[in-house]
């Protein structure tokens, strides 16, 4: 492998959302057996925010009581998810951070820090101490991985790469590179309607000679279907070639559309069945 190639191949470090207890094992045991594969280095993150008070209509709330009980409650819930995270990550080089604030907002501000983030595919509905994934991908500027709930380590010798022809796409391919060059196979699968396939294969096979001068062994795919079945289709891809990973463009369109009508990247993190690198 050339200079060039071996640094395109690694990652600057890996940033990882953890939480006190269990709640977390699953995704920094992944991100953790990611970063010692790749010989960089785990940063962990605990974030809670206090949530509002709400008084109680039959009765009064006494909020100086609530401000003491809930910064000393965040206090225990960070001091235990950084024991979780040195559990979970023994033996991987790597360092700890704290921050008081929404752990969505924390993830991409620390971002900086590293080439990847790491959460949960399905975290509890409290924002103020958990992450919602689509948060994340929105707006850290970094590829995120999204880990399936009860996931196996991360092997990544097959990939897809869903591909359409847009931004989100080229950045996500561009994004996924480290984790390309060390796949034995990648197909680059595309699904379209009857009267595109013909520019939608050349779209592929651009995309797959760009992957051979880069040095990835990549064969390419176009599928013909509606797009209700387009995660279908690349879920039905990656089981044939044994893929544990779906690289994706996120978001192509309004997120607030996906929300009310559906879309591609809300179904694979609705219904994940494999891990998930996502870029916006």
């Amino acid at each position: 492998m050339s200079e060039i190639s071996a640094k395109v191949s690694s990652l600057g470090g890996i940033l990882v959302h953890v939480e006190p207890g269990e709640a977390s094992r699953a995704r920094v045991e992944v991100a953790a057996a990611l970063a010692k594969a790749m010989g960089t280095r785990l940063i962990g993150l605990g974030a809670e925010m206090a949530q509002p008070l709400v008084a109680s209509p039959y009765g009064g709330v006494n909020s100086a009581q609530w401000v003491v009980a809930m910064n000393q409650q965040i206090e225990e819930d960070l001091a235990s998810a950084r024991a979780a995270f040195l559990r979970d990550a023994e033996g991987v080089d790597s360092e700890w951070r704290a921050m008081r604030e929404m752990p969505a907002r924390a993830l991409a501000e620390l971002s900086r820090t590293s080439d990847v983030v790491v959460v949960s595919a399905h975290p509890n509905t409290n924002y103020y101490r958990a992450v919602d994934p689509a948060e994340v991908v929105m707006h850290s500027g970094r590829p995120v991985l999204v880990v399936p709930d009860k996931a196996s380590p991360l092997k990544g010798r097959a990939i897809v790469v869903a591909w359409k022809d847009t931004r989100e796409s080229r950045r996500a391919l561009q994004d996924a590179l480290p984790f390309l060059h060390r796949a034995e196979q990648v197909l680059v699968m595309a699904i379209c309607g009857q009267d595109e396939a013909g520019a939608v294969q050349r779209q592929v096979d651009d995309v797959t000679a760009y992957l051979t001068r880069r040095g990835v062994k990549a064969t390419g795919k176009v599928s013909v279907a509606p797009d209700s079945g387009v995660v279908g289709e690349l879920n039905n891809a990656a089981d044939a070639i044994g893929a544990d990973l779906i690289v994706a463009g996120a978001y192509g369109q309004s997120r607030l559309r996906e929300w009310v009508f559906g879309g591609v990247t809300r179904t694979l993190m609705d219904q994940p069945t494999r891990h998930l690198l996502l870029s916006h």
